[in-house]
């Protein structure tokens, strides 16, 4: 491979003037930058990535640590975070849990540490995840993505609550008494915040509040609990499902049962995926920015990188609003 020696030979300049060009120093006269320039396209030249980080400090890798990339909101997530990074001129490396246990994500910390990553994000949705989590970066800023109300850590999330009260309101006001919901799973924050969100619209109607049926966010759950709900003969009116997988488990488990979806059941899902709008009906749910949710989180990480500062030491919490989109599967009641 050639090394920067061979570029300089060939460009007629100095070991340090190629330095000047591939570092963009403001001193450099354009006709030898383009000399450089083409010295480095005519022989291949790639510069040391780890030599350059010896000088600077400066790796231009960002550490991920995500957990259940499987379901659709943490892997959309690390998408926006990726497009993001790469716009800022870093890289990820990423390392991906299925079990979001304090163990593991230390062990991941731990093993992008060794790679010299400048910070880390952590697609964080259990609350086990965040625990303990500034001791283990070694000082290194960390961002937490839907890390809800994580103290110790800067957080950029999707307003989870607001957006189940959009739907819960939504239900309402086409004249349904109450909602039911399928909620995500239990140590869920996402799931946590949409239980609330759900319970506190409720409340604030004065409409009454049942129990939540708790899932996995997968369609299977879905399908069983509201099979459940028809088999108790305790089918609401109307049901906010905490996920668009979930929700089109609970539209099949509707439609084996003979139950019209909206004429005798209105259904809203949380997540607006790709395939929400072919649903049949076509399904109401709430929207998540995650391309924004990208950009503030490697936004905060690239201010705190430039500024020194502890992560610990930064209160910064962002919050990205969401957004209802209404599709054919919410009517007012026919009861």
């Amino acid at each position: 491979m050639p090394v920067m020696a061979d570029v300089a030979r060939a460009a007629g300049v100095s070991h340090q003037t190629v330095s000047r060009v591939l570092n963009g120093h403001p001193n450099v006269r354009a006709e030898t930058q383009a000399r450089v320039l083409a010295a480095i396209d005519d022989l291949g030249y790639r510069p040391n990535s780890s030599a350059r980080a010896l000088v600077t400090r400066r790796t231009g890798v960002i550490g991920v640590v995500a957990v259940d990339t499987a379901h659709y909101g943490p892997a959309r997530t690390l998408t926006g975070i990726e497009h993001a990074a790469r716009a800022a001129g870093y890289y990820l490396s990423v390392v991906t849990l299925t079990e979001a246990s304090a163990g593991q994500v230390r062990e991941a910390m731990d093993h992008l540490a060794r790679q010299s990553v400048e910070g880390y994000v952590v697609i964080a949705p259990q609350r086990s995840v965040l625990e303990g989590m500034p001791e283990w970066a070694g000082g290194a800023p960390v961002v937490a993505v839907e890390g809800g109300e994580a103290r110790e850590l800067p957080v950029v999330c999707v307003d989870q609550e607001g957006g189940a009260r959009m739907a819960v309101r939504h239900l309402l006001g086409l004249g349904h008494r109450t909602v039911g919901h399928i909620a995500g799973p239990r140590d869920w924050l996402e799931a946590e915040a949409r239980v609330a969100g759900w319970r506190g619209a409720l409340e604030e109607a004065g409409a009454p509040v049942g129990e939540p049926l708790f899932g996995d966010w997968r369609p299977r759950s879905g399908y069983e609990l509201v099979r459940s709900l028809v088999e108790r003969d305790a089918l609401p009116t109307a049901l906010f499902v905490a996920n668009d997988q979930m929700a089109v488990g609970a539209l099949r488990a509707l439609a084996e049962a003979g139950v019209r979806v909206p004429d005798d059941v209105s259904v809203v899902g949380f997540d607006d995926v790709p395939e929400a709008a072919y649903y049949s009906p076509p399904l109401t749910t709430v929207a998540q920015d995650f391309t924004e949710v990208g950009r503030r989180g490697i936004g905060i990480l690239l201010d705190l990188l430039d500024s020194g500062e502890p992560a610990a030491e930064s209160a910064a919490r962002e919050v990205v609003p969401a957004r209802m989109v209404v599709r054919a599967s919410c009517a007012a009641p026919a009861r």
